[in-house]
């Protein structure tokens, strides 16, 4: 594991000097996922090795309520990237019509944007998921009292239906 943790320092730090407007710092990541907690907008981007990305992940996703909320991408230096929700597939659940589906369709935005330049798209998506949030319509992951539960193909249509009226 520490050689991994080596090769991203000695990576980052060769690339650093061809961003100068990206401060680079290193952490141990028993800080980083304190400082995570802590103060989170004081990340923009974490580069890590996969085991620590996965803690680290996890531990963000709940700054957002729920793990559900989280897309995710993985891009190439030109751009193209495989895009799907933080948390995985879930098959604990599969098929009962609970699973929150906000990540996935944020992911969707996410490769609009960063990987077929079609910024526009992925705003009116990203408008679409938060107008139903800002209906109250939430999945069980992220209920809280006032807010009405749905399921997963509820939650899929009420996003549409919301993307339609843009």
């Amino acid at each position: 594991m520490l050689e991994v943790t080596i090769l991203w320092r000695e990576v980052m730090e060769r690339l650093a000097p061809e961003y100068p407007d990206v401060e680079l710092s290193h952490m141990y990541v028993d800080n980083a996922a304190m400082q995570l907690v802590r103060a989170p907008k004081q990340f923009d981007v974490v580069v890590t090795g996969n085991m620590f990305g996965d803690i680290l992940s996890d531990a963000a996703a709940m700054l957002t309520g729920s793990i559900g909320m989280l897309p995710s991408a993985s891009l190439n230096e030109s751009g193209q990237g495989m895009y799907e929700p933080c948390h995985g597939s879930a098959p604990d659940i599969a098929g009962q019509n609970v699973a929150n589906p906000l990540a996935m369709m944020l992911s969707v935005a996410m490769m609009l944007r960063y990987s077929l330049n079609e910024n526009a798209m992925a705003e009116r998506i990203e408008a679409a998921v938060g107008s139903v949030l800002d209906d109250g319509l939430r999945t069980a992951d992220i209920a809280s009292e006032g807010m009405r539960t749905i399921g997963t193909d509820a939650m899929g249509d009420a996003v549409l239906a919301a993307f339609a009226k843009q």
